[in-house]
């Protein structure tokens, strides 16, 4: 019970997206719909924006910007921290702490991932649009045979 507990409880989140990865990888390889292949690569691309999302939370942590003040807020003209008046300015409270604050860099990546990927869809459900117009059909196998006698 000790292992269950700790292997599949203690990390549902990353069995879910590798379901749905499985998911995704099963649509891309096994149906022969284009449309459905394309809806297999949004559902795998999104366990894969899940998972690194996921993996950059931090327990209790905040965002860097939201603890950081602006020099704006640390001294204005009289103050003993601002530096024209003579004073020392103190940047304790500019350093960003690891232990406190999230690393935003994958949720940066994955926001260009999520950009990408649906500029990937627009384009691919505009190429099987024109696939369609073309040949009258969207499954696989009948292209390839309309291929086959268009070309021989």
């Amino acid at each position: 019970m000790d292992f269950f507990q700790d292997i599949v409880i203690a990390r549902f989140n990353y069995w879910i997206y590798v379901i749905l990865m499985m998911i995704g990888l099963h649509a891309m390889i096994v149906k022969n719909n284009l449309i459905k292949k394309l809806i297999g690569m949004s559902i795998f691309q999104a366990a894969i924006i899940l998972f690194f999302v996921s993996v950059g939370v931090k327990d209790g942590a905040t965002i860097p910007i939201a603890s950081h003040h602006g020099h704006a807020e640390a001294g204005h003209a009289g103050d003993a921290g601002h530096p024209e008046e003579g004073g020392v300015q103190d940047h304790g409270h500019d350093e960003i702490n690891p232990e406190r604050h999230a690393n935003p860099l994958p949720h940066v990546l994955m926001l260009t991932a999520i950009v990408v990927g649906v500029a990937t869809l627009g384009v691919g459900l505009a190429v099987a649009q024109k696939i369609y117009r073309e040949y009258g059909t969207l499954e696989e196998n009948e292209l390839l045979e309309k291929l086959r006698s268009h070309d021989g």
